[in-house]
């Protein structure tokens, strides 16, 4: 009878995901070790699997592999120029799901936050979330950095981020005017923004 050496597909995980202790795994695809506690996290999004070494392998220990999706979603990293969707804004920071990265879409969710201090380079103090996003905004973002909760910490804080488009009261797709300013086309009505440079 012939041993199924792999498990079925597992969970979906995501980087930064503990997968187990590495006295019980081994790291295999798309998972490393953390020499500071001998803990196997996850390196990409993906599904975990775990084969199984033949019965008569010096090595007991299954393999972890996280193995990721067939028709591959762009995932977003540190660098990269994402456009996302704001959902919700508070005084302190507004949270986005991210739709593209770069040209490509993505396929699952990610969650990306900009924080009062990412909004824009200059006069950061003064920063109004309020005035800066509102919930629906479409907005050109930079990652800085993979946060907490599983949440990508954004950046607007270049000429050519912020939103680039963003629906009115009326329900009309805005104008910008200025840099931190758009107009709707039906009522004239202006509304603040952290508008990111047309032409970028």
């Amino acid at each position: 009878m012939k041993v199924n050496e792999e498990e079925t597909r597992g969970e979906l995980v995501t980087p930064g995901e503990v997968l187990g202790k590495a006295a019980e795994l081994k790291a295999g695809k798309g998972a490393y070790v953390s020499p500071h506690n001998n803990t196997v996290y996850a390196s990409l999004t993906g599904f975990r699997t775990l084969t199984y070494p033949p019965p008569d392998s010096p090595d007991p220990r299954p393999t972890v592999d996280v193995i990721g999706h067939k028709a591959h979603g762009a995932v977003p990293e540190s660098g990269a120029t994402v456009i996302a969707r704001v959902t919700k804004v508070t005084a302190r920071m507004a949270s986005a799901d991210i739709m593209c990265v770069g040209p490509k879409s993505v396929r699952e969710k990610f969650t990306g936050i900009i924080r009062q201090q990412d909004v824009r380079a200059t006069e950061i103090d003064k920063v109004d979330m309020h005035s800066s996003f509102r919930p629906g905004d479409i907005v050109r973002a930079l990652v800085l950095s993979l946060g907490d909760a599983r949440a990508y910490h954004l950046s607007t804080a270049k000429n050519e981020l912020g939103v680039v488009s963003a629906e009115s009261a009326a329900g009309a797709t805005m104008v910008p005017i200025s840099w931190t300013e758009m107009q709707c086309p039906l009522t004239g009505q202006i509304e603040q923004r952290k508008v990111a440079k047309i032409g970028a």
